[in-house]
This record gives structure tokens, C-alpha cells and sequence, in this order.
């Protein structure tokens, strides 16, 4: 399902963290960029800020089709973010294999993505596997959601592991995805095939919190969206022609990003405008980040 690729070395502290049931194959290639998939992105622009020696580009292909972008951290082995084209389903969510990506292990390897029910050592260090996530505690959250894709094919494609983080299952399965349904029913009938999404995690600044002692499990996941069409943008009020939100990953952490409410077991959700999640991204990352070029025209 993949395209892969490297990127440089992160500053410090900022370097801590940032498919389906077919039998037939699936094929990538390796390259240097996100250049085979810069639909995803706002006028063809990935976000600007985020590198690191361990990072590899993703264009999710499947069915000979790219379905979406993501940046995947081999050394944590969890996606950074991945980017997407927001639009509505068009039928039940599926419910396929849990897919890995040969090729990051070896990028001269195999080409094609696939479920691999005991993989080797190799393709263990380099990703995620279905075993971490089995009795870990956590859920296997999607950065790029089945629901907001179109087709079976599209839907399909989102369950790769590298498009997967440790999520707690009270985020999973109620708050977060109540901003995701939020976001679906909000432009629903506008922004069609115009809506730009990059949906990310922000790592713990200090120890090592991971599930089975390999994957490094996010304290915060967030989304931005972008659709800057003047036909639509009355209507919309704060919420065009950008926002973003910032939800919580662990019940114990402070409010200095997301408040907590005791109705929500400390797993709420905070919306706000694109540059104040730039700015927390900025502070705990240590990295200036512009998510979407221009900022979306909200400048």
C-alpha cells in the first residue's frame, strides 16, 4: 500500500515520536518525497518543520490507486501524521486485516503490503505489528479514518498499522470520535472534495511510555483541517477557512493543553484556530511547523 522515504535528523527533544482482508498485492516504490501523492496536501504542500532521520514517507497505494499520506517514524514505530482528502463514505465500515509494510524494512524488498501473521525480526523493529496491540491496554487508533473516506477501497486502505497509534479506548471510541463525526456533518454539504486534513500526535516530553515496550504511545492527537473556497466560507463562521483540535490521549496528564472535565474521564477534545495548535506543536516539539501553506489564508 506504500511509497516510502527518508527525511533528515530532528532536533532533540522533538525527536521523541513525532490492510485488509485482499490477498492480492499492492504495490509502492521508494522515492524522496511525497511527490507521488501531493493531492493529499494543500495546493501540493506538505507540512513545513517536521524531519527527522528516522521518518519515512508513505503514499498509501491500493488498488493501484494512492488513498492518502503519511509520515511514519520507524525508530517509534507510529505514524507522525497522516494527510487526507476529507469525504463522506459510501458504505459499512470494513472490517479487513490489519496490514504491515514489507518495504520498511528493506526498501529493495518486497514491494507489496500485506498481512503477515508471524513477521520476522526485521519487519518488527521497523514498524508496528498486530501483536503489540493485542491485550496492550490501548486501541488502535486510525490518524486517517475509515469514515472519512469514500469508497470500500479508500475505507479499506486506512487499516494499515502505519496509519495507527496506541489510543486509549475512551478517546477512540467517544470523544475523538465525536470531533471525527463533527467534522464529517459540518461539511457535509460544502467543501466537497476540497477539504484538506493532517491528523497527528504530539508525544510525552519526558519517559518512555509505549505499549509491549516498542511502540511509543502519543499523550495528545490532533487535526487540522483546511478548505479555503470562497463559495463557501460565509457560512462557516470560526470555523473557515480553518481550525484544528487538540484531544487527550491520558486522563493524567496536565491542562496546559486540553482542560479536563470530569464528564468526559479526562479525555476531552479542545477545537481551536490553526495557529494556536501551531503554537503548542511549536512548544512541545521544539520545531517551527506550518501545517498548511500559507496557513490556509487565515493570515
Amino acid at each position: 500500500l506504500s511509497q516510502i522515504t527518508h527525511q533528515k535528523m530532528l532536533p532533540n527533544g522533538a525527536l521523541f515520536l513525532l490492510l485488509t482482508c485482499f490477498s492480492g498485492l499492492v504495490y509502492g516504490e521508494v522515492a524522496a518525497n511525497f511527490n507521488n501523492c501531493l493531492q493529499f496536501f494543500y495546493r501540493n504542500e506538505p507540512p513545513k518543520g517536521i524531519t527527522g532521520s528516522d521518518y519515512r514517507h508513505i503514499c498509501q497505494l491500493y488498488h493501484n490507486a494512492y488513498r492518502f499520506a503519511t509520515l511514519y517514524d520507524i525508530k517509534y514505530r507510529t505514524p507522525l501524521y497522516s494527510a487526507y482528502k476529507l469525504h463522506s463514505p459510501d458504505g459499512k465500515r470494513p472490517r479487513p486485516d490489519w496490514m504491515i509494510e514489507p518495504q520498511l524494512a528493506n526498501s529493495k524488498g518486497d514491494k507489496s503490503m500485506k498481512y503477515i501473521k508471524n513477521p520476522d525480526q526485521n519487519l518488527k523493529e521497523s514498524q508496528a505489528v498486530n501483536n503489540d496491540y493485542i491485550r496492550s491496554g490501548f486501541t488502535r487508533g486510525h490518524l486517517a479514518p475509515s469514515s472519512h473516506q469514500a469508497t470500500k477501497d479508500d475505507r479499506t486502505a486506512t487499516f494499515t498499522l502505519t496509519n495507527i497509534v496506541p489510543q486509549a479506548a475512551i478517546s477512540n471510541n467517544q470523544e475523538w470520535n465525536k470531533f471525527e463525526q463533527n467534522l464529517s456533518d459540518r461539511f457535509k454539504n460544502v467543501c466537497k472534495d476540497k477539504l484538506y486534513v493532517v491528523t497527528g500526535i504530539i508525544p510525552y516530553q519526558s519517559g518512555e511510555h509505549k505499549i509491549k515496550d516498542r511502540v511509543f504511545i502519543p499523550e495528545y492527537i490532533w487535526s487540522a483541517y483546511c478548505c479555503n473556497d470562497n463559495n463557501v466560507g460565509k457560512d462557516q463562521g470560526k470555523y473557515f477557512p480553518t481550525y484544528a483540535a487538540v484531544g487527550r490521549n491520558d486522563p493524567n496528564s496536565g491542562d496546559d493543553v486540553v482542560e479536563k472535565s470530569p464528564k468526559n474521564s479526562g479525555y476531552d477534545v479542545r477545537e481551536m484556530p490553526l495557529e494556536e495548535l501551531e503554537a503548542i506543536l511549536k512548544k512541545k516539539l521544539n520545531m517551527n511547523i506550518t501545517l498548511f501553506d500559507g496557513h490556509c489564508g487565515a493570515k
